[in-house]
């Protein structure tokens, strides 16, 4: 209880220190006559003795050599006590020559004893130190269980990561190898663990129980990263991360710090390059529209945009609570960016007119939209107000007030809709994309799929399904979809928005398109769990408006290049606006009676290819 609870007081650690000088003066003496130490070199020992603990009580006291505390000796310990050494037999050096040459004519201590005193007294006090370490680390380890790790990097990061490890309180991790890719490395030791090839890392895994993965590389290729994630889950090794180095504390890395890898590592690409120049000079000394800002990708597009000098930015969502929480967090990342946070709904004519007239924006993002499939399925009404009436309001607006550009945030559920919602954004879309033909504002569309981490996302829902011991639930075994992360998805509006020229439908590489079975057992994995054995999973059966597969273009749809690899432009037949608009008047003056059949028998009209799937609109199609 005592090496747990307890530590040494500090000047019975000094009294230590200067006994091991005493005792390493005595040894020194005795080494260098062979332990036999003529009588006249005897007689004045007493005198040295006397001397050089004298002098090393004054260094250490001066230096707080024994501030320390043992158990938790680590480099910089060690370092304190090499140059407080140093330093007293500097002065036993010195003092030696003054005694020499104007005093005695004699040493006061012979020269080879100064530095064979200087050698053992230096490892006595690192010795000691160290065997307490051991013996602690022994003794608080004792009986805690023993984990087997492996470190993926041997470099200056997997040094600190195993270092922070060795630390834990509560788990003794034993480290078996580090992995790396470099071949110098490759069968080397690294603080007496062997340096495994990178292309080894499965036999690693199958000839060893190995239970955590350390990733501690701090710029891993996502590809790469990917591959070794997978390896890992698939032999039931848990993964963990180190952070950035700008986000370790003080500097210093903390086992709790140490993570486990999110299921976002193994869906991210490589990171986008933006023409950053571009996007400048589009927001540069503007004002600018931000309207669902306090949703998952309004805010994360406010952020984005806030690393620009825009001259204003306005953050307009209905959600009260939402937009104080994205106030607190705005003002503390960006206390110095002049931003306005609106509640407004962009259903209300009056008000969008007044903060068009108030702040005269020119540039509008437009990220406030109903997105929840199954919900919109039996809420036709409010889809309708809210993406085509809300857009409409904002478009007309934008247009009124002269505003530069206003980009739409869309839905891969736009193309070949089979639900309400991606029906209400096509509508939407054919809109802007019909009032662009004949004004000055340049009105562009930008299409992707499902953000990780998006309110909503089957994530969060899994993670939650999770953590309240399952099941975890899925709609059909090959249901797939695309995903993107929300900043990656943001970056990709902002490079649309400032090389559109209006009228475009700019879509997104999304990727491959992941399967949701896969995706709910890797995060299954990832917690440590077992699918089928830990957690079960269950199919529910699509729901109202689902399909099995998402898609960014329809059938008669192809795509044009532009300079980023990364954005296509949609080649979509453009309707003129009077016939478009007319359409949009009639759905919203019938869509005033509430009568949710009626509003999606005008919808199909409108849209020929939307053919609902899972839904009680289904028999329309029929007709």
């Amino acid at each position: 209880m005592f090496w747990i609870k307890g530590s040494l007081p500090r000047w019975v650690v000094f009294f230590i220190d200067i006994f091991i000088c005493a005792f390493s003066l005595t040894l020194a003496y005795n080494l260098r006559f062979n332990f036999s130490i003529p009588p006249h070199i005897l007689s004045n020992f007493h005198y040295s003795l006397f001397f050089v603990v004298i002098v090393r009580a004054a260094v250490f006291y001066i230096a707080k050599v024994y501030s320390g505390i043992i158990r938790y000796t680590n480099t910089s310990d060690v370092v304190l006590i090499f140059i407080s050494i140093s330093a007293g037999s500097i002065i036993f050096s010195f003092s030696n020559l003054m005694s020499l040459f104007f005093i005695t004519g004699k040493h006061i201590i012979p020269f080879s004893i100064v530095i064979i005193d200087y050698i053992t007294c230096i490892f006595c006090l690192v010795s000691y130190r160290l065997l307490i370490k051991v013996m602690y680390m022994d003794f608080a380890y004792s009986g805690k269980s023993i984990i087997n790790v492996a470190i993926y990097g041997a470099g200056e990061a997997g040094i600190i990561a195993k270092r922070a490890m060795d630390s834990d309180p509560v788990v003794q991790y034993n480290i078996i190898a580090f992995i790396d890719d470099n071949p110098a490395k490759i069968g080397k030791k690294l603080e007496g663990i062997i340096i495994v090839d990178g292309r080894e890392l499965k036999k690693l895994f199958e000839k060893n129980k190995v239970s955590n993965l350390v990733l501690a590389i701090q710029n891993f290729p996502q590809h790469k990263k990917k591959s070794i994630i997978e390896c890992a889950l698939n032999h039931d090794v848990k993964v963990l991360n180190v952070p950035p180095v700008e986000r370790w504390i003080k500097g210093e890395l903390s086992f709790k710090q140490i993570k486990d890898v999110k299921i976002e590592d193994l869906l991210q690409r490589e990171e986008i390059h933006l023409e950053k120049e571009n996007i400048l000079k589009q927001l540069a000394d503007k004002t600018v529209f931000v309207t669902g800002a306090a949703g998952s990708i309004g805010s994360e597009l406010a952020f984005q945009i806030a690393t620009f000098p825009v001259k204003k930015l306005v953050l307009i969502d209905q959600g009260e609570t939402q937009v104080f929480h994205l106030e607190a967090e705005f003002i503390t990342k960006y206390p110095n960016v002049d931003v306005n946070f609106v509640i407004g709904d962009i259903r209300d004519e009056n008000r969008i007119k007044y903060l068009f007239e108030e702040y005269k924006p020119e540039i509008v993002f437009h990220a406030a939209a109903y997105k929840h499939v199954p919900i919109m399925e039996t809420n036709a009404y409010e889809a309708i107000w809210a993406n085509v009436a809300g857009t409409k309001i904002l478009a007309d607006n934008s247009l009124r007030f002269n505003v530069s550009k206003f980009v739409m945030i869309s839905t891969d559920k736009a193309v070949n809709p089979t639900n309400v919602m991606g029906a209400s954004k096509r509508i939407a879309e054919m809109y802007i994309q019909g009032l662009n033909q004949h004004c000055k504002t340049r009105f562009i569309t930008t299409r992707f799929g499902n953000v990780l981490g998006s309110n909503g996302s089957v994530i969060p829902l899994f993670k939650k399904q999770i953590e309240n011991g399952g099941p975890v639930t899925i709609t059909h075994p090959e249901v797939t979809r695309y995903f993107m992360t929300i900043p990656e998805a943001c970056q990709l509006v902002l490079e649309a928005g400032a090389m559109g020229k209006g009228g475009e439908i700019f879509i997104f590489d999304m990727g491959e398109s992941v399967k949701i079975l896969d995706l709910a057992k890797n995060i299954i994995k990832l917690s440590g769990l077992e699918p089928g054995k830990d957690i079960e999973i269950i199919y529910t059966g699509l729901r109202a408006g689902e399909k099995l597969y998402e898609e960014l273009l329809n059938n008669a749809e192809n795509t044009i290049p532009t300079h980023h690899p990364r954005i296509m432009i949609a080649n979509t037949e453009v309707h003129p606006i009077s016939e478009v608009e007319q359409s949009v008047n009639e759905l919203l003056n019938l869509s005033k009676k509430c009568d949710d059949f009626n509003i999606v028998r005008k919808m199909k009209e409108i849209i020929p290819n939307f053919i609902s799937n899972n839904s009680i609109y289904e028999e329309l199609d029929k007709n």
